[in-house]
Order: structure tokens, then C-alpha cells, then sequence
């Protein structure tokens, strides 16, 4: 009797033995699951989130592929002006924003190419011999560039070109002064566009053109101030 006593017991602690460990293995393989699916729902949230922030920073107008194709041909001759400071004698703050100019707008121009070739646009391309700016593959967004707001005349160039020392200083302040302007308006005029600007990489590169220029207008009048004092 008694015997057969504690065989029962032994069975039926080796049956609820055996009964917690499936539990707990399918309770393990239960939280398991629910972790997977919850993790592979989160990856799936975040490549949803990443492609729609992809896809927000390729929005594009034909306002933006016009400010873009035009912001190029306009830095550009930024650049052909301001490469005359060393060697038209300028003084050493005005080779100072003039390298500074150089150096943040080209870096600007390709920005600018790069946003046309991710979008399958034409890319303008910068030729520059000696005072003469040329600009080819734009499209039909900007045959005319030599049009656009405080764009210099192939007159003008010349005359800062032969200037030098204090003079150069003069008309280079003066006339860059007018160019950033110009930059400024074409900005607003994008801003004031209807669905342009609206995705994330165009509005901050707009943005930012916009504040350097500002800030560098501020600089280059109080700059010409100081040479009209020093007369």
C-alpha cells in the first residue's frame, strides 16, 4: 500500500514536473514571439519613417529646379569677381571675405548640382575663362542667367578689373554688395512661390543662402563705411 502510495506520488511530481517545463518552454517561446514581432514591427515603423523623410527631402517644384539651376550661374560669377582680390592688390580684410566668399560658394554650387542630379534635372556646369563666366546644361530653366537680380554686366567685371589697391576695394564692396541682394530676392521670390521649398533639404539650403548673404551685406557696409572714413 504503501509502496504503491509513493509511486503515485512519484508520478504525479514527474507529470507536474513535466507539465511546468512545457509550460514554462511555451510561456519562453510565447514572450519570445510576441518580443519578434514587436521588434520586427518597430524596424518596420522606422524604415517607413526613413523612406517618408526620403521622399520629403526629393519633393520638388518647378520653382525649385528654376532657384537651384539660376542660384549655380549666380554663385558662380560670386566667384569669378571675388578671385580678382590677390591680384589686384585689395587689402588683406577684403581678400579675407573674398576667399571666404569663394571657398562657401563653391561648396554651395556643388550642393546645388547634386540636388538637380538626385532629381534627374540637367546639370548646369561652371566654366570660368579669365573674366568670362560660361554656363552649359541648364536646361531651358536659365539661358538668360546674365539677367537675373544683381547679377554683374560684362562692363562692370571689367571695370573691377582694372582696378586696384583702394579702388579695387571700393567697387568690389559696391558691387558685391548689390549681388548678395540679388541672391536675397531670388530666395524670397522662391518663398513666396506656391509649393516651393517644401521639402526639407531645399528649405535649409534657400534658408541658408539667404542669412550667409544678409549677414555678409551687414559686414560689407560697414566695411565700405570704414574706406569712405578713411578718405
Amino acid at each position: 500500500m504503501i509502496h504503491n502510495r509513493s509511486i503515485k506520488v512519484l508520478f504525479s511530481f514527474k507529470t507536474l514536473f513535466a507539465f511546468l517545463i512545457l509550460t514554462g518552454i511555451t510561456a519562453c517561446k510565447s514572450t519570445h514571439s510576441v518580443k519578434t514581432n514587436a521588434s520586427a514591427s518597430d524596424k518596420s515603423d522606422l524604415e517607413a519613417l526613413y523612406w517618408e523623410r526620403v521622399r520629403n527631402s526629393r519633393e520638388f517644384s518647378e520653382a525649385d529646379v528654376h532657384f537651384m539651376t539660376g542660384m549655380i550661374a549666380h554663385h558662380a560669377q560670386a566667384v569669378l569677381i571675388s578671385r580678382l582680390a590677390p591680384k589686384n592688390g585689395a587689402s588683406e580684410q577684403v581678400q579675407t571675405l573674398a576667399a571666404r566668399i569663394v571657398n562657401a560658394q563653391k561648396g554651395e554650387i556643388k550642393t546645388m548640382q547634386r540636388w538637380l542630379r538626385d532629381r534627374g534635372q540637367p546639370v548646369p556646369k561652371v566654366h570660368i575663362e579669365g573674366l568670362n563666366l560660361m554656363i552649359h546644361g541648364a536646361g531651358t530653366h536659365h539661358s538668360g542667367h546674365k539677367n537675373m537680380p544683381g547679377m554683374l554686366s560684362q562692363k562692370q567685371i571689367q571695370k573691377l578689373a582694372n582696378a586696384h589697391g583702394a579702388e579695387f576695394d571700393r567697387l568690389f564692396l559696391t558691387y558685391m554688395i548689390e549681388h548678395h541682394k540679388g541672391a536675397v530676392t531670388m530666395v524670397k521670390k522662391l518663398f513666396s512661390s506656391d509649393g516651393a521649398a517644401s521639402g526639407a533639404q531645399t528649405y535649409h539650403l534657400a534658408s541658408g543662402i539667404q542669412v550667409d548673404q544678409k549677414t555678409e551685406i551687414d559686414r560689407m557696409n560697414r566695411m565700405l563705411d570704414d574706406l569712405a572714413g578713411s578718405d
